[in-house]
């Protein structure tokens, strides 16, 4: 009974406010941003500074593939290092925000387009901690990862996503986390370091994503498959695309999209994100 009265007052908690949050597609990039002070975490920082304390987060990270769609609901998520090859700094880092099994199970109440599991295994992978934590570097706001079913296509998780909207207007903070041109196996090592550097397919894919998004086009962006050569070699695999279609489901009427980080890096990736919602 305790359990049940506490669910209630979260829930009451999440009324609808006047304000509806933002919403975020960021491009994570490298796991290295996530202690580096550069362009980018500097941006996530001024974004957690300038938009309204949300009363929780719920990211929708490249990282965590499933089969069914699934929730963490542990009150103390694990900081997952899913990666190699990076220094010891970056292992060493922990994120200690708390999750929030009462917004999972609201959560899961929400969507009713497919069953979502209660996850107390998973926590915050890179996807994740290394955005948030430049966003709110005191830890102490729930944050909470919605895993993607690798086995659906675009149209499910746009269509998935559309049942999450009602909690942008109860001061939840939504981020899908990803890169829209993401390929690894074509990355100009040589040329890391130099501003904004694409190869001729990125260039021009990049801009055909910002002109859809921008066109509110979001059966073109569903259908990405559909878009040329360019869009197959910047969605070789469709892990760190599909956070960009949450993102898209989640426009509201009247929002435009706001653009930052919007450089190519390396010939084959860019950092590219977008907001809706307050400016």
């Amino acid at each position: 009974m305790d359990s049940l009265k506490t669910f209630k007052r979260y829930t009451d908690s999440l009324d609808s406010q006047e304000q509806t949050m933002p919403a975020l597609f960021i491009g994570h990039g490298s796991p290295m941003n996530g202690i580096q002070d550069n362009a980018f975490s500097q941006s996530w920082r001024n974004i957690g500074q300038q938009i309204p304390v949300p009363k929780a987060v719920l990211v929708i990270s490249a990282h965590w593939l499933t089969r069914g769609t699934h929730i963490t609901a542990m009150d103390t998520p694990r900081t997952i290092h899913d990666f190699g090859g990076f220094p010891q700094a970056l292992f060493d880092v922990q994120y200690p925000a708390p999750g929030s099994p009462e917004l999972a199970r609201e959560t899961q109440k929400l969507i009713t387009s497919t069953a979502v599991g209660l996850d107390h295994e998973w926590g915050l992978d890179h996807g994740t901690w290394t955005i948030v934590r430049h966003m709110y570097p005191a830890a102490n706001i729930p944050v909470l990862q919605l895993s993607i079913d690798y086995y659906k296509p675009a149209a499910y998780h746009y269509n998935l996503a559309k049942e999450l909207a009602q909690l942008r207007r109860k001061g939840v903070l939504i981020i899908g986390s990803g890169n829209m041109i993401h390929n690894l196996g074509m990355i100009a090592w040589d040329k890391m370091n130099e501003p904004n550097y694409g190869y001729d397919w990125a260039i021009e894919i990049h801009s055909l994503f910002k002109d859809k998004i921008s066109a509110g086009d979001h059966q073109a962006l569903i259908n990405y498959e559909s878009l040329g050569t360019a869009a197959k070699l910047a969605i070789p695999t469709p892990d760190h695309y599909f956070p960009l279609i949450y993102l898209m489901a989640l426009q509201g009427d009247n929002e435009k999209p706001q653009f930052f980080n919007d450089q190519l890096v390396g010939g084959s990736l860019n950092m590219t994100s977008v907001k809706f919602g307050i400016s």
